[in-house]
């Protein structure tokens, strides 16, 4: 959603450009007031995904107000674990199309020709949240703030996996975890 925001250059974005370069959290007020206008769009209307939110406590609790104020069931958190040298190691080989913005990783799913996007040939680039002494400062601030947001889902529909594991058995587990809440199972506790 911030990453929307900067592409756009709405002042929201513009705000948060600096925070997320150096590896930093938007604080929660605007964070929310962007989740707010965003879970009101109509594609959200029959549920949505969150990737990175929430990710301090604060923002946990906002949102499981905001969900219930609207009628909407708590969320269901799945946890990937992964180890700090795997998602370092995973996040430095990243590269961005500079034109249209497809992801590549040059370990895992590499170009077809070094440096360019397989879609438009553009030209691909490392993201400035992609350089290692700014993952280090994500990761320390995971341990400091968002670690505890896991310990605010304990007892809710939370769901951890290994993040080590192949792309195909990850998407594997989560399919299987979302199938059995759409079909109303609820499974107990963490650990999958």
């Amino acid at each position: 959603m911030l990453r929307a925001e900067m592409a756009a250059g709405t002042p929201l974005g513009l705000k948060t450009q600096s925070i997320i370069t150096a590896g930093g959290l938007v604080g929660d007020d605007l964070i929310n007031q962007v989740l707010c206008s965003r879970i009101g769009q109509p594609d959200c209307r029959d549920g949505f995904l969150l990737d990175g939110y929430p990710r301090t406590v604060e923002q946990a609790e906002f949102l499981d107000k905001l969900l219930a104020a609207r009628g909407l069931p708590p969320p269901v958190v799945i946890h990937l674990d992964v180890p700090s040298h795997v998602l370092i190691g995973r996040m430095v080989s990243r590269r961005q199309c500079s034109k249209c913005n497809r992801m590549f990783n040059i370990l895992t799913d590499r170009p077809k020709v070094p440096g360019r996007c397989d879609d438009c040939g553009a030209p691909l680039f490392v993201r400035k949240d992609d350089r290692e002494d700014v993952i280090q400062e994500r990761l320390k601030t995971y341990k400091e703030v968002t670690r505890a947001v896991l310990g605010h889902y304990a007892s809710a529909q939370h769901f951890q996996i290994s993040g080590d594991r192949s792309t195909g058995y990850i998407f594997e587990e989560i399919t299987r975890i979302l199938e059995s809440v759409v079909a109303g199972e609820r499974f107990q506790g963490s650990g999958i």
